[in-house]
């Protein structure tokens, strides 16, 4: 019989890295048992998080994000939650996307800022940032960082993801495009990165299924599905947003259309990388919220 093991933040960073603890997070193992790890993910959704306009509800919004943390730590309130993955001596980093179509919304940016400045981390120890990473003094010094970013199609990885989303603390972004971006696991290596992402949060709130070239976007492809993926393990979050976006696609085409190019990326960052777990059957997804049309 498996059970479920509540760590102590101390317990939690003692591997050195919050993704490797992914693992902790989900089902665990008993004694002897050789049953690979698993990681949980949290997809929380609510109807009323858009308004009328498309745009999201800041307190909708930070009502989602602080029960998703609760649930996917296991914690009775998101205070105690956030206090888990960050300290009042921390210097932390948001890194979130500022694509002009589907950028991180400015709302989810705060809601973030105001629980890390609940827990005692000093204003001037807070940054949300995308493209400017590598010169940001906050980031230049970050014990910690938050990683968030919409989930959508994309011409040269077949998804952007979170995995996706470190590649601007990259020297050169060309690097990393090859064989459909499948080097992208290997950023999270980079001594910069490996062990300060705390929290992944993705976007899927209007997320993008289909595009037909670099940049593309249109309002046809996108749809309100009000929704927030969770977890530590940046690996489990995008295999879930990804089955997600299979499933819309096959909703909207009538049939199995793969994405192209294949996001085989987010398969690689765990075969080669190790950096977490996109095997659907040791990903623990807990659903709370607004359950119709969640195609998973």
């Amino acid at each position: 019989m498996t059970t479920k093991k509540k760590i102590s933040r101390r317990e939690f960073f003692s591997t050195g890295s919050s993704v490797a603890a992914a693992g902790l997070l989900g089902r665990a193992a008993d004694a002897g048992d050789d049953t690979k790890p698993t990681s949980r993910v949290v997809l929380i959704r609510d109807a009323k998080v858009l308004d009328s306009d498309g745009t999201p509800e800041p307190e909708v919004m930070h009502r989602m994000l602080n029960e998703g943390l609760a649930a996917l730590l296991e914690e009775q309130n998101p205070a105690a939650a956030w206090r888990r993955l960050f300290s009042p001596s921390d210097v932390v980093g948001i890194k979130s996307n500022v694509w002009g179509r589907l950028p991180t919304p400015p709302a989810l940016e705060d809601a973030m800022r105001h629980e890390l400045e609940a827990v005692g981390v000093s204003p001037a120890d807070i940054a949300v940032d995308d493209r400017n990473v590598k010169t940001n003094p906050v980031f230049q010094r970050a014990t910690a960082l938050i990683n968030t970013r919409p989930m959508r199609t994309h011409d040269w990885s077949g998804l952007g993801t979170c995995i996706k989303n470190l590649i601007t603390f990259t020297e050169r972004y060309p690097d990393y495009h090859g064989d459909a971006c499948a080097p992208l696991g290997s950023i999270w290596l980079r001594p910069e990165i490996k062990g300060k992402v705390r929290l992944n949060v993705l976007v899927m709130l209007t997320p993008q299924f289909h595009s037909t070239g670099p940049h593309s976007f249109s309002h046809q492809y996108v749809w309100p599905y009000g929704g927030l993926i969770l977890s530590v393990d940046p690996v489990a979050a995008d295999a879930t947003g990804a089955r997600i976006i299979e499933a819309k696609r096959k909703l909207y085409f009538g049939d199995d259309r793969p994405i192209s190019p294949p996001p085989h990326h987010i398969r690689i960052a765990e075969t080669q990388y190790g950096i977490g777990v996109s095997d659907p059957e040791r990903i623990e997804i807990i659903r709370l919220g607004w359950q119709e049309g969640s195609l998973i």
